[in-house]
C-alpha cells in the first residue's frame, strides 16, 4: 500500500467523473444507491458544472480546485447525507449484507480500512492487493450486494448508481482526514 506518487505511472479514465489509477495506491471511495440523488438535483449539478468549467478552463489553480470541491463535491455529500431515496442500507438485513460483503475479501483482494455504511451510500478506504483492480473490487461489491438485496426486498430495478467517486490518498495527513470524515459521517446525517 502506498500514497499517491507524482513520479509513478498514472492512468486516468473518465465516465462522468475522472478516475485516477495508480498501482499499489490507497483509495477513498464513495458509492451510492441509484435513487439516492434526485434527477432534478443531478440535472442542476450537470448544468452548474458545465458553466463552471467553461468559466474556469484548465489548468486550475489551487483556489479553483478548492472552489470546485466546495461547490460540487461537498454539495453531493450534503445531498447524500440528506437521506434521499428508499435508503435500503438502513434496513438491518441490507446493512448486514453490505458490511459482510466489504469484509469478505479483506486481506485477500484488498486491504480495507475505515468504512461506514450509511442509509443510501457507502464510504471506504481500500487498497487493492496485487493484480486486483479498484474497478473490479467496486463492481464485485455492487453486483454481489444487488443480488443479495433482492432476497430481502420486494421491489426490483437498478440498485446502485453506475459510477463511484474515488480519490487516491496522497499522504498520511490525507488518510487521517478521510478516516475522520468516515467516522464522523453518521453524525452529520
Amino acid at each position: 500500500m502506498a500514497f499517491f506518487k507524482s513520479e509513478a505511472s498514472l492512468v486516468i479514465h473518465r465516465g462522468k467523473l475522472p478516475h485516477w489509477r495508480q498501482e499499489g495506491a490507497i483509495y477513498f471511495v464513495t458509492f451510492h444507491l441509484a435513487d439516492s440523488l434526485p434527477e432534478t438535483k443531478l440535472e442542476w449539478l450537470r448544468c452548474e458544472k458545465e458553466l463552471w468549467l467553461r468559466l474556469n478552463p484548465e489548468p486550475h489553480t489551487d483556489g479553483q480546485k478548492q472552489e470546485y470541491h466546495e461547490r460540487f463535491v461537498q454539495t453531493v455529500d450534503r445531498w447524500l447525507d440528506a437521506g434521499y431515496g428508499q435508503c435500503i442500507l438502513a434496513r438491518p438485513a441490507c446493512n448486514a449484507i453490505m458490511e459482510s460483503t466489504l469484509l469478505h475479501f479483506d486481506g485477500v483482494r484488498y486491504d480495507l480500512g475505515e468504512f461506514v455504511v450509511m442509509p443510501n451510500h457507502v464510504h471506504a478506504i481500500v487498497a487493492p492487493i496485487a493484480e486486483h483492480q479498484l474497478s473490479q473490487i467496486l463492481h464485485s461489491w455492487k453486483s454481489f450486494t444487488a443480488h443479495q438485496f433482492g432476497s430481502v426486498m420486494t421491489s426490483h430495478g437498478r440498485i446502485w448508481h453506475r459510477e463511484s467517486f474515488d480519490h487516491i490518498v496522497r499522504s498520511a495527513e490525507h488518510l487521517a482526514k478521510f478516516n475522520a470524515y468516515i467516522r464522523n459521517n453518521p453524525k452529520r446525517k
